[in-house]
């Protein structure tokens, strides 16, 4: 349950749910007991009532027998209304004598086999003797509990010629009305809670779906192109949050338009810097070269002749340097939109490899691992130019070996095609690593470092990736995957 991420939507809907069911309990258990206090005091009425009616019935007995009945009959002369009456009555009816002895009883059980002594407890007679014209007596036997009322029975003369009990089972006049009742109220409070899911579910989502709407205007929003403000007619706290959304977007995306253009301002003084770096380079030894050869015409014009043709291989050197500076550049300043088509890329590296597998002097290898025709979908000219500028590299790492070795291996794994060109040249030094795709950061003595610069863009616009492992020893190994062609890449 930990790891479980609710949404909004849910968290309100579920503490809904919970209050809801706070709710019910708390209900529930203020009518339980306020039922079962006005049920015990509706019962004691009740029984009351009970009694009286059972004492009247007892002193109209009375009056058809005389008006009194001496105590000795007692037990013959009640042995068969008693039960009658306690039917009549619903109770449990006992008659003692007025020593607290049992004479009858209108239940088959004996008191004993209940529980309960035969005899009256002492302390009941103390209180009838004492003035105590009804006391009651509870007992609980084997969990039950018991409720024992007493009073005398007098005779027409207002003498006291008996004792009744009436018992009762207060737990089996309690749960029949109990139970009901809760039955009742579990139906309800289904019912209702029902109900009520269901108009939390509905005001949860009511709720929710203005925010949803923010959300998914918000999933559209591109600062680098005009983004229309979230539009919110409502004056609540969610329009209140719009308005200060939108004022949000509109700061973040002048600063973001005020860092993007410091940041091409940056990085082009930085290019210039570098551009007008190379070209000084050349040009120094060219204007040397060019004095140089004016004072060699005015001093001995014969040895200037000689020198001409020098003058010009040396010329046409330095010109062709300036020139590739200036390709260089433009190829990475103006890199063309990408042409993406289906490309069979073991086709397609192999046509970009074979310049080099023919040259007697590279010792190129290729070897393609896949076992089906891989494709993907990018710009056919730019990988080739991503798998020259690799190959190109690796040539010029490995010039200083004695056996240079250039292996380049194509496959796939999982949903991607993989190409490595790995040389064994001298590697690339530790502190040089993480600089080694940045524009301008080149370890060779010519060049303006541009080529990984431009491999790396071209890669990451064909959603790939590109990354290297470099050792000392063993040389270095570039790698440079890419999506496999499905519909979906299109």
């Amino acid at each position: 349950m930990l790891g479980l991420r609710f949404s909004l939507r849910q968290r309100i809907y579920f503490s809904m749910l919970m209050l809801i069911l706070l709710s019910f309990v708390l209900t529930g258990i203020t009518a339980f007991y306020n039922f079962k206090r006005e049920n015990d005091k509706y019962n004691l009425d009740r029984l009351t009532r009970k009694e009286k009616a059972l004492n009247t019935s007892l002193q109209y007995f009375m009056e058809e027998n005389g008006g009194t009945i001496h105590q000795d009959s007692l037990a013959l002369k009640f042995s068969d209304v008693i039960v009658e009456m306690a039917d009549v009555h619903t109770l449990s009816v006992n008659l003692y004598d007025l020593n607290g002895n049992l004479l009858i009883s209108s239940t088959a059980e004996r008191f004993d086999d209940l529980g309960f002594d035969l005899d009256m407890d002492y302390t009941v007679l103390k209180q009838l003797i004492t003035g105590n014209e009804r006391p009651v007596v509870k007992k609980k036997i084997n969990s039950k509990e018991f409720s024992l009322a007493y009073w005398y029975l007098l005779d027409q003369f207002q003498r006291k010629i008996a004792i009744v009990n009436v018992k009762y089972d207060k737990k089996n006049i309690d749960d029949g009305e109990l139970t009901r009742f809760l039955g009742q109220l579990t139906q309800i409070y289904v019912l209702l809670f029902l109900g009520a899911s269901l108009l939390a579910f509905f005001l949860s989502n009511y709720i929710t779906k203005s925010i949803q709407r923010i959300s998914e205007q918000m999933k559209v929003i591109d600062l680098s192109s005009d983004t229309e403000p979230i539009n919110w007619k409502s004056n609540d706290e969610i329009g209140l949050l719009v308005k200060q959304y939108n004022k949000m977007i509109g700061k973040v995306k002048r600063s973001a338009e005020l860092l993007a253009k410091s940041e091409r301002e940056s990085a082009w003084r930085e290019m210039a810097k570098q551009v007008a770096h190379e070209i000084k380079n050349p040009l120094t030894p060219m204007r040397l070269r060019v004095q140089h050869l004016l004072r060699t015409l005015d001093s001995d014009p014969d040895i200037a002749a000689e020198q001409l043709k020098k003058f010009s291989n040396s010329m046409i050197d330095q010109i062709d340097t300036l020139s590739g500076i200036a390709s260089e550049f433009s190829n990475f300043a103006k890199m063309p939109k990408a042409n993406n088509i289906v490309l069979n890329m073991p086709n397609t590296v192999k046509a970009s490899l074979d310049i080099y597998l023919e040259d007697e002097n590279t010792n190129v290898t290729f070897e393609n691992l896949c076992d089906t025709e891989p494709e993907v979908f990018a710009d056919k000219d730019q990988i080739t130019r991503v798998v020259n500028n690799l190959v190109k590299n690796a040539i010029q790492a490995t010039e200083d070996i004695d056996d240079p070795k250039i292996e380049i291996e194509l496959y796939t794994e999982n949903d991607t095609c993989l190409l490595s060109v790995k040389d064994n040249g001298v590697g690339i030094k530790p502190e040089q690593r993480e600089k080694i795709f940045v524009p301008n950061f080149t370890t060779k003595s010519t060049g303006m470092g541009l080529g990984l610069a431009m491999v790396q863009h071209i890669v990451h616009a064909a959603n790939g990736d590109i990354w290297f492992e470099s050792d000392d020893q063993s040389g270095t190994v570039f790698y440079v995957s890419l999506p496999l062609y499905t519909s979906e890449n299109e």
